[in-house]
């Protein structure tokens, strides 16, 4: 402990942090602030787990600096908060890392590279960086357990997701079933619903798209009433991925749509044709201009085609009849299909929106197509394999891809020779580039497609309901995204697809034997019991238990056996890494397998943060299990004697959730390597400080709103927020050692101080109020900000200028005394409610003050309480009349700049209209205060503002949105108000004016209220505050002036030549025309001022300082006293 406060030459923010951060982990702080609050209720955080085979960007920054901030604010109000780490280390991630670092693809593992030795490699590249993040986290301090993280490769984590997909199974949620998926040909495996919904995933491409045309066969022509042997009948159906038409199966229409025969031209071979196509997009093809043309005599130069409607028909009329195959090949051959191929069926899903009003029907690559496919037994054609190539037996096409998968600079796009083929065939009616939003792998950003999958699922949809009433429930921040993107997701879910066609990732724990009989292993012990058995058997003979790991290829080689001693292979799917970290509230203690008491301490969560991209990724899989595992949780607990009620697990994974928005450049574009504008956070961290940069990201722009990040908004928050804070202190501690003053004297009671440190004490508790109140709203953004208000317009730019001579001139006795422990409140307060968001420098504060003060008993300000409002201490109405005259007080000051009068030349009079006997009494409680503060004699109100001359025009901007159509005839009659009108509306802040018989509500927003000059005076209006200020000079005012710019000047000499504050001085001014008179009519002020014993006037220096006074050069010459 010291007797002094620490004094500092300049701030040095990063200098700061390096110091604070080796005294935490000294005194191992964070830990301490865990153990501090053993016993006191939990607030529980979890952490989404970070995979750290990629290096952290600055958009992890500010979702961990939301985390920490949140959680150190809690500590602060005196919860428990523990804050385990965690990694996230499996899934497409990783092994498409490790695949581009041994140059191999998916296709090469078991063959060029071994299952084991990949998966190892997997294992050391997913924590490739994870010193880099530990370093980061360090660095900007953020407080989490980097000792016990949880890891989700970790085998006990893995038994955890066994147990839930286990309670899952039994209750008939996991499910096997063929349907059509998202799949990714370029990372190799099937995608779920929110892993193709992450942002970015659509993408707006131009395809080939192609309008093409099937045959109708003889009989079906018949049918219809159509000549049997005119072949050039056709059905037209359009589709922006000509690669599915050889797998077409059907063609299904809307059996209610209206469709046409049309007789035309081909516009390719120009051969004449009938086309069937929905009547409602006839002029999406055909020009009104070529209608019941002469197809005969029709101009091959003439651009409109001429055609004629023969016949109209409902689309159940075209029900079950047959066409041609479009594109036949030895793999696509009818009776290969399983099904009925080549008819024409009904779907209730076709529109007349876009195409032909006939849809393409392949069901191996739609979810629609399979649906309908399935259901009027059409049979299927696949004949793309899993890599995206077409198989064997599809012609010229077999071996290609269907999409530039390999990044091939050669390639050549199958869809354009498809259609070129179609169109010199006479099969095609239109072919062209079309753009549209196509959806695309979330990790390769390469095209996926729908493709028939035989995959396991989760069927959340029989949790729907419970998940949609679970989620209004959840404090969302932003609200908007809770109940837009979130909830709408949740009423329009699908069931997920858990299966992953992968290497590294957690196995699907389910065996099955031949008969079909199927086991889900939902332990290590069940899994090491039936090895046993099927050891007994003669299988799996070459396991070894214990086992050690639960990934592949190991549990692949373990073969059990069934009821009859026949073997179960398990299945060979993954499950999807989402479940890993959707489950890791359970997993990250090894849930129910022990610690469940630390489970039920820390279930559900109250907070937690993560990008705005994790709605459906992390944030959907959470709510997702807590809402199916809520019976399963439950049902453990009370097996440990714990006790459970609806309203302690009532089945959601998390109370409240702030989703950050994107971290874009200071121009508004995406961050990118290619563009040159992604930040380096350790740079930035490392030059500016964790803490401004924290300050910055919070302060900036509302947490959920995308940030366009500027470096020099951080120079902006260093200088101005922590450049004033640190100077406050500065000034503080400069006085205080000067005096001694280290809160060694009893408090006095704030009603005994002066009314300027009532008034700061006032506006610091109702300070103390707002920042509480928007930190418990999770509103952190509206506190910073309204710290940085206090900061610089009531405590540096306010009180503290107004209280310098009480710090520095008079005894050591009560009103000095008082100012000290103010200033010193105001400062120990601010380094707690800035501690949550700016952890170093508040510690750093808090120190300096307390090692001096002795008054908090605590090491750290994170280990100290958060400050309470003192409602007995808060006075409104005198902040109002201090907001008064701070208003006023800026209004002459910026008129003074206006008319270029500096603040040190005395004016005579301000003229201010106070309408009401309360605000007359309240500014006249104020009045000295403002008249010393812009150096002005006297001060008139004015019962009324006659005085003033104003117009007012519209803010056509806010009053668009307000009033529309009505738009001019409110702003005629707000250019057509009275003094009177305008008054009131000043004073009342909001006008009820009728407009064509509605009325209008006109807000101080909604106008522009200009005051005009009175001769002599010049005016300047501020929401309802008006001043006048007499801006002319005479002789006295003049010599005043000169005399406070001598006294400046000498001040300044006194502290260039680093005289003491106590020194006195005798000072030889030269003889001025001009100077000599106002040192003469104002020795005393000027005496009292520069502490001079003596002044004397004399015609000549020789070796004195010259200064300038008001454009007149003179010399000086000055002489300390002994």
């Amino acid at each position: 402990m010291s007797n002094k406060y620490p004094e500092y030459k300049q701030l040095n923010m990063p200098a700061i942090e390096q110091e604070q951060h080796q005294k935490w982990e000294a005194g191992q702080f964070f830990q301490k602030s865990v153990d501090l609050r053993a016993g006191s209720p939990a607030f529980v955080f979890y952490e989404g787990p970070p995979s750290a085979n990629g290096m952290p960007g600055i958009h992890h920054v500010i979702s961990r600096t939301l985390k920490d901030m949140v959680c150190r604010y809690k500590t602060m109000q005196g919860f428990q908060v523990k804050r385990k780490a965690g990694w996230d280390t499996h899934g497409l991630p990783v092994e498409l890392g490790v695949e581009k670092m041994l140059g191999i693809t998916k296709e090469d593992i078991g063959k060029k590279i071994s299952v084991a030795d990949y998966n190892d490699a997997c294992r050391k590249e997913v924590m490739k960086y994870k010193d880099k993040w530990d370093e980061l986290t360090q660095k900007m301090g953020y407080w989490v357990d980097l000792n016990d993280p949880y890891i989700t490769f970790d085998s006990k984590y893995i038994e955890s997701l066994w147990w839930a997909l286990s309670e899952l199974y039994k209750k008939g949620y996991l499910y096997k079933s063929v349907s059509i998926q998202p799949y990714s040909p370029a990372a190799g495996t099937g995608l779920s619903s929110h892993e193709l919904n992450q942002p970015g995933t659509y993408k707006d491409v131009k395809d080939t798209s192609a309008t093409v045309m099937f045959r109708l066969e003889a009989d079906s022509r018949k049918a219809l009433g159509l000549d049997e042997h005119d072949s050039e009948v056709y059905f037209m159906a359009w589709t922006t991925t000509p690669w599915t038409l050889p797998s077409n199966a059907g063609l299904t229409v809307g059996p209610n749509i209206d469709y046409v025969l049309i007789n035309t031209l081909n516009p390719y071979t120009h051969q004449v044709q009938s086309v069937i196509i929905a009547q409602a997009l006839v002029h999406k093809y055909f020009k009104a201009e070529g209608e019941n043309q002469d197809i005969d005599n029709w101009d091959s130069n003439n651009k409109i085609l001429p055609w004629k409607v023969l016949k109209t028909f409902k689309g159940k009329d075209f029900e079950g009849l047959r066409y041609e195959q479009l594109l036949p090949f030895d793999s696509n051959k009818a009776e290969l299909s399983g099904g009925d191929p080549f008819r024409v069926i009904t779907g209730d899903f076709v529109t007349t929106e876009d195409g032909t009003g006939i849809v393409h029907t392949a069901p191996a690559f739609g979810a629609d197509d399979y649906k309908v496919g399935q259901k009027n037994n059409i049979g299927i054609f696949n004949l793309v394999d899993r890599e995206g190539k077409f198989v064997e037996g599809t012609g010229e096409y077999a071996g290609r891809f269907v999409k530039n998968y390999k990044d091939d600079p050669a390639y050549e796009d199958v869809n354009v020779d498809i259609s070129v083929f179609l169109k010199q065939a006479g099969q095609a009616f239109k072919v062209e580039k079309y753009e549209h939003s196509y959806p695309h792998c979330w990790r390769t950003d390469k095209p996926i497609i729908y493709y028939p999958l035989d995959a396991w699922f989760i069927k959340t949809t029989a949790m729907k309901d419970r998940m949609v009433a679970l989620n209004k429930t959840i404090n969302w921040k932003p609200k908007a995204t809770g109940e837009g993107r979130f909830g709408n997701w949740l009423e329009n879910m699908v069931d997920w697809n858990l299966s992953r066609s992968r290497y590294w990732g957690t196995p699907l724990p389910i065996w099955v034997a031949e008969s079909g009989e199927q086991k889900c292993i939902g332990s290590v012990a069940e899994l090491e019991a039936e090895i046993r058995k099927a050891q007994a058997a003669g299988f799996s003979q070459a396991i070894e238990l214990p086992l050690t790991d639960l990934h592949k290829p190991v549990v692949d080689d373990i073969v059990l056996v069934d009821d009859h001693n026949q073997p179960m292979y398990r299945e060979p799917d993954l499950i999807d890494v989402w479940f890993d970290s959707g489950a890791m509230p359970y997993a990250q203690w090894h849930f129910p397998f022990e610690n469940h008491e630390t489970f039920a301490n820390n279930y559900p969560a109250d907070f937690i943060a993560e990008g705005v991209d994790q709605t459906r990724g992390w944030f959907y899989t959470l709510h997702a299990l807590g809402a199916l595992l809520k019976e399963s949780v439950q049902k453990e607990l009370k097996k440990a004697g714990i006790e459970v009620s609806e309203d302690k697990y009532p089945g959601v994974a998390y109370k409240t959730v702030i989703a950050n928005g994107l971290v874009l450049d200071k121009d508004g574009n995406k961050m990118s390597k290619r563009l040159g504008n992604v930040i380096n956070p350790f740079e930035t961290i490392e030059k500016y400080s964790a803490d401004a940069t924290r300050w910055y990201l919070i302060t900036n722009a509302s947490p959920w709103d995308s940030l366009k990040f500027d470096i020099k908004g951080i120079e902006e928050v260093q200088r101005k927020f922590f450049g004033t804070l640190y100077n406050t202190y500065q000034f503080f501690a400069l006085y205080a050692n000067v005096d001694g003053f280290a809160f060694n004297e009893d408090y006095i009671p704030v009603d005994q101080r002066p009314e300027i440190d009532r008034w700061i004490l006032s506006s610091l508790n109702t300070l103390i109020g707002t920042v509480e109140q928007f930190m418990n709203d999770y509103e952190p953004t509206q506190a910073g900000r309204a710290i940085e208000s206090f900061v610089d317009e009531e405590l540096s730019n306010w009180y503290v200028r107004l209280c310098r001579r009480r710090f520095w001139k008079g005894e050591y006795e009560f009103d000095k005394i008082c100012a000290y422990q103010t200033l010193f409140e105001c400062l120990e307060t601010l380094s707690l409610l800035i501690a949550p968001v700016s952890p170093f420098f508040a510690d750093w504060l808090f120190n300096n003050l307390n090692q001096v003060s002795r008054k908090v008993e605590a090491a750290s300000v994170h280990h100290a309480l958060f400050p309470k409002a003192n409602k007995e201490v808060i006075d409104v109405a005198l902040e109002n009349r201090m907001k008064k005259a701070q208003d006023i007080c800026s209004l002459v000051l910026s008129i003074r700049k206006k008319v270029n009068i500096k603040v040190r030349q005395p004016l005579q009079k301000i003229l201010v209209p106070v309408l009401t006997k309360t605000d007359q009494e309240q500014l006249a409680l104020v009045k000295d205060l403002i008249l010393s503060e812009v150096n002005v004699k006297e001060l008139d109100m004015l019962t009324d503002d006659s005085f003033f001359k104003k117009s007012i025009k519209p803010n056509f901007k806010t009053l668009g949105k307000k009033v529309g159509a009505k738009m001019k005839a409110v702003a005629a009659h707000i250019t057509s108000m009275e003094a009177a009108e305008i008054e009131k509306l000043e004073h009342d802040k909001v006008l009820h004016i009728s407009i064509e018989g509605t009325e209008v509500s006109i807000d101080l927003e909604d106008v522009e209220i200009i005051v005009e000059d009175i001769p002599g005076w010049s005016v300047a209006s501020k929401d309802n505050t008006t001043v006048a200020l007499d801006v002319s000079l005479n002789d006295t005012l003049l010599e005043e002036g000169n005399a406070r710019e001598l006294v400046n000047r000498i001040q300044k000499i006194r502290k260039d030549q680093a005289f003491d504050l106590t020194d006195r001085i005798r000072v030889q001014i030269e003889n001025k025309d001009g100077i000599a008179q106002a040192i003469q009519n104002n020795e005393a002020y000027i005496s009292n001022e520069i502490l001079a014993d003596k002044i004397e006037i004399v015609n000549n220096i020789s070796d004195g300082i010259v200064i300038e006074v008001n454009d007149q050069e003179l010399a000086v010459f000055i002489t300390k006293i002994s």
